[in-house]
């Protein structure tokens, strides 16, 4: 679905970044990998590289513009071209510290990195796909942003906030052939939905698997998303089958919310 393509991927850490990464490898595509933590970055790059694709490793901080454009701008020089931009990077309030009322400070880092930090990214990844003729962003947004949660209200309003800047951007960047759309994911089976089910579990003196069955229940196939399977609608995304698509946002969130 990829062959001949080059994908640059932010937030590349153990869990969803990482799925992105290797399903659009898997397709053809070669791809650039960015992330803070460098070891992680590493991990992935290889890989990538053992799926027989080339890959581009950079540690990025996306709320530095001057380190998205070096990434974008290695990709492009080391790749040949940049044909899909998955914006993946993210940051959250501490749900761990209780919450004692409206703390305007809790959504600056969220707003930083999920709103303004994509910008960035998005920014520095426009040329190069203008230059390849066209070409599919992927914002990853969020179920917080219809079913929020008083401890993360400055990430659901930045990814909120995300999801209304990418339908501007498909309208602004549709004459060039870029589309640009979200996919919204629910809760994604990992290590960190573990920690977080576990500590749910403490408070409420439960074990972590009854909070896990009751998320699970409350969701319309009665199961919970794993990262492969939300990278499965990325690549549906990024690839030329929804090629007259834009200005979307899908929810794989295993229906827990219905529109």
């Amino acid at each position: 679905m990829l062959d001949g393509q080059v994908a640059v991927v932010s937030g590349v850490g153990p869990g969803l970044g990482r799925a992105i990464a290797l399903r659009l490898a898997d397709a053809g595509a070669d791809v650039a990998i960015g992330a803070r933590r460098a070891a992680q970055l590493e991990l992935v790059g290889k890989e990538i590289e053992t799926r027989g694709r080339r890959a581009v490793t950079r540690p990025t901080d996306v709320t530095d513009a001057d380190q998205c454009r070096a990434l974008v701008d290695q990709a492009a020089a080391e790749l040949g071209r940049v044909d899909i931009l998955v914006n993946n990077a993210f940051a959250e309030e501490d749900w761990r510290e209780p919450f004692t009322g409206f703390d305007p400070k809790r959504w600056r880092t969220p707003v930083d990195v999920n709103l303004f930090g994509t910008l960035n990214m998005i920014d520095a990844a426009v040329p190069h796909l203008r230059r390849a003729g066209g070409g599919s962003i992927v914002n990853i947004t969020s179920l917080s942003i219809k079913t929020v949660n008083p401890v993360l209200g400055g990430y659901a309003a930045s990814k909120a906030a995300l999801t209304t800047a990418s339908h501007v951007l498909a309208k602004e960047l549709g004459p060039d052939g870029i589309r640009v759309n979200c996919v919204a994911p629910g809760h994604i089976m990992g290590d960190s939905l573990r920690n977080y089910f576990s500590h749910l579990g403490e408070r409420r003196g439960v074990d972590a698997q009854t909070v896990h069955d009751e998320i699970a229940a409350g969701n319309s196939l009665n199961r919970i998303t794993t990262a492969e399977e939300v990278a499965d609608v990325v690549l549906f995304f990024a690839s030329p089958r929804s090629r007259v698509i834009t200005g979307q946002s899908l929810a794989v969130n295993c229906g827990r919310t219905t529109e």
